[in-house]
């Protein structure tokens, strides 16, 4: 894994020296932009439509524009000198549970690995927080940004948790058409409940997998050894039933024998 961050967690008056490492990777297929006569891959440069040009990276500086047209423009030393003395200090302020931040916080995943002398205070503040069944708040400077972050223990890895701050997140209340107090009977909510119930397991995350990126990678594959392309079959449809209790009842009956084998499995894996 390749180091994007160094610094130390500050546990009060503990500081954990650490390393930062992205958690996730994006496995997203991407292609390039051929021109078709010749098969080049197009290029992009940065031009000032002003001047006609290209422009130089020496040439280019930040601008915050304020009104339509005008920019406020701002040095990197200008930058330097407003940002955060404990830049490289990943700074604990609170401790919470989990459960009251809602996931739509959360925006970016990275595992911390003590380095240099912080072996001990790791493993101290990685126990405490399992013991304790507690997440910490932090702030963090990552590339010229302060954000608030969620550490937290991931199986044996101390982890960090990019969160957006409160007023990030839009209110639901810009959301349109959100349906309010519309009546729902009794027996339509009993059925809903018990097809929840039906679909209802285990966590298990490599059962869901990318069947559009697996596809597109095989016709990649086929492409390269010049394989005709075979169409994917399409996928049966759902039946287009127009009453929701009759969608409901259909539903829990189609996953009731889905719910039985699923109990038939975990008996033998129990029983071996």
């Amino acid at each position: 894994m390749h180091t994007v961050w160094k610094g130390s967690i500050s546990f009060g008056l503990v500081n954990i020296p650490v390393k930062m490492f992205t958690a996730t990777e994006d496995k997203d297929i991407r292609f390039r932009q051929i021109h078709k006569p010749c098969g080049t891959p197009i290029r992009y440069k940065k031009v000032c439509p002003h001047c006609d040009a290209e422009v130089e990276e020496a040439e280019i500086v930040k601008g915050y524009e304020y009104e339509a047209g005008k920019y406020a423009i701002v040095s990197k030393e200008e930058l330097e000198s407003i940002a955060p003395k404990t830049r490289k200090t990943i700074e604990i302020i609170d401790f919470v549970d989990l459960h009251e931040i809602d996931p739509i916080y959360f925006d970016k995943t990275y595992f911390l690995s003590p380095h240099e002398t912080g072996d001990k205070p790791y493993q101290l503040l990685r126990d405490a927080m399992k013991k304790t069944d507690k997440i910490a708040i932090a702030k963090v400077m990552i590339r010229s940004k302060e954000t608030l972050a969620a550490i937290r223990v991931y199986e044996k890895c101390i982890v960090m948790e990019t969160i957006f701050s409160p007023d990030e997140v839009r209110s639901v209340e810009h959301v349109p058409g959100l349906p309010n107090d519309i009546e729902v009977s009794e027996s339509e909510m009993n059925m809903a409940v018990q097809l929840i119930e039906n679909l209802a397991t285990d966590f298990q995350p490599e059962k869901y997998t990318d069947e559009y990126r697996e596809r597109l990678q095989k016709l990649i594959q086929a492409k390269v050894k010049g394989e005709d392309i075979v169409t994917a079959p399409d996928l049966p449809q759902a039946a287009n039933v127009v009453d929701l209790m009759d969608a409901l009842k259909a539903s829990v009956e189609a996953t009731k024998k889905a719910k039985t084998k699923r109990k038939t499995r975990k008996q033998k894996s129990a029983n071996e």
